[in-house]
């Protein structure tokens, strides 16, 4: 069986508040975008991942998907399966790539042996896995609080946009993106972003990473210049980086001209 687990890009993101147990409270807005990995499990009478592709920095045993699979064979008599993983969606870039890579897996398994797990269920098992997993689950834009966990149905639509997504090509951990952030009220209610043109976004929502972010890593900054110079509507780093994303009213050809090949990715 063969799944293809897609990216997502966050339309604002506000840390709001710092919670007892560690973590932050957020609020933020998740949206799927058509940028994918590609999954296949097959039962071969041996257990493994196989990674190709961009090679992640964890070992298979670490890898979301194998953590994915052990999650639900401690519940169920799940036979031994091995997995192959192509991975295009990069680590540390703000796009969800190894959350997806997990919620994908979890449903693959439920899915091809029939365990009949309902959409909630499955959500709880995700939630286990990382913060943002769930999300991937329903697969569609939501307003997201908490860790990012706490999802409702949000109304955005940007299919008539064209997007252009730029990794740098470095990678910024959870840790450095939360250095000096100072958990604040948001001054703009990302639930209310369904009820503003996109083009209005540039004045209202705000990533609260990239200020440290870009303090740090100044090229991720330059490329979201970039991609308002070049005719977007709205430009954000994406989560707590690497990826910044542009949305365009007409797809802007000579941006290849100005962006090196192999970090810019047109959806």
């Amino acid at each position: 069986m063969i799944v293809f687990p897609n990216a997502k890009i966050n339309l604002g993101l506000n840390v709001v508040s710092k919670r007892e147990d560690g973590y932050h409270n957020l609020e933020t807005v998740f949206y799927p975008v058509p940028f994918t990995d590609g999954l296949e499990m097959a039962e071969t009478g041996k257990e493994g991942l196989i990674v190709s592709g961009i090679q992640p920095d964890v070992s298979s045993d670490q890898n979301l998907v194998f953590k994915a699979y052990h999650l639900l064979k401690k519940n169920f008599d799940i036979p031994v399966v091995q997995f192959y993983l192509h991975k295009v969606i990069p680590g540390g870039a703000g796009l969800g790539g190894g959350s997806s890579d997990a919620s994908f897996t979890l449903k693959m398994i439920n899915d091809y042996f029939n365990l009949k797990l309902n959409t909630e269920t499955l959500k709880g098992y995700a939630s286990l896995l990382g913060a943002d997993c769930s999300f991937f689950v329903d697969n569609k834009p939501s307003y997201a609080t908490g860790k990012g966990d706490a999802l409702s149905p949000i109304n955005v639509d940007l299919s008539q946009y064209h997007l252009v997504l730029i990794n740098p090509g470095c990678s910024v951990s959870t840790k450095e993106a939360y250095e000096n952030v100072i958990p604040a009220k948001p001054k703009f209610d990302l639930k209310n972003l369904e009820r503003l043109p996109v083009e209005e976004w540039k004045n209202f929502v705000t990533n609260d990473f990239e200020k440290t972010v870009f303090q740090k890593y100044p090229i991720i900054g330059s490329f979201k210049q970039l991609l308002y110079k070049s005719g977007a509507v709205y430009a954000s780093m994406s989560g707590s980086g690497s990826s910044v994303f542009g949305l365009f009213h007409s797809f802007p050809d000579d941006i290849y001209k100005i962006i090196p090949k192999g970090i810019l990715f047109a959806v």
